[in-house]
């Protein structure tokens, strides 16, 4: 019998947390003002603010939960962890990191001018226009 699992990210910025979702091409994001039921293995339900429909490894759906705390925590079905492990969170949490910087130094004037990843790791180049 499976259950329900709930990962704690460090993540905060739902905006951020979207695009980084979308980044990965999951599939359609779907955000919610108010949290709403998720599906899991055998019909069990939780409730998310953000999920992502049919993509567990039983069909079920990816969901994140905003905490008390303002982070985002990953709820999904324990069976998901195959999919959704600990790589495809670090790839996750990476995107998230993208977002969230390029965002705050656009409201500085900065844009990227190269994007590139190597071994892994992610390498921005930010200017400002001339």
């Amino acid at each position: 019998m499976s259950h329900y699992t709930q990962i704690a990210l460090e993540i905060r910025d739902r905006d951020a947390l979207v695009a980084a979702l979308g980044d990965l091409g999951l599939g359609k994001v779907e955000v919610f003002e108010e949290p709403q039921p998720i599906r899991g293995y055998g019909g069990q339900t939780r409730m998310a603010d953000v999920a992502i429909r049919g993509v567990g490894y039983y069909g079920g759906d990816l969901g994140f939960r905003r905490s008390d705390d303002g982070r985002f925590e990953a709820v999904m079905d324990q069976d998901d962890d195959r999919q959704f492990g600990r790589d495809w969170r670090q790839r996750l949490l990476q995107r998230y990191g993208r977002h969230v910087a390029v965002a705050k130094l656009a409201k500085k004037g900065f844009r990227i001018v190269r994007e590139e990843t190597q071994d892994g790791k992610l390498h921005l180049v930010m200017g400002r226009p001339r």
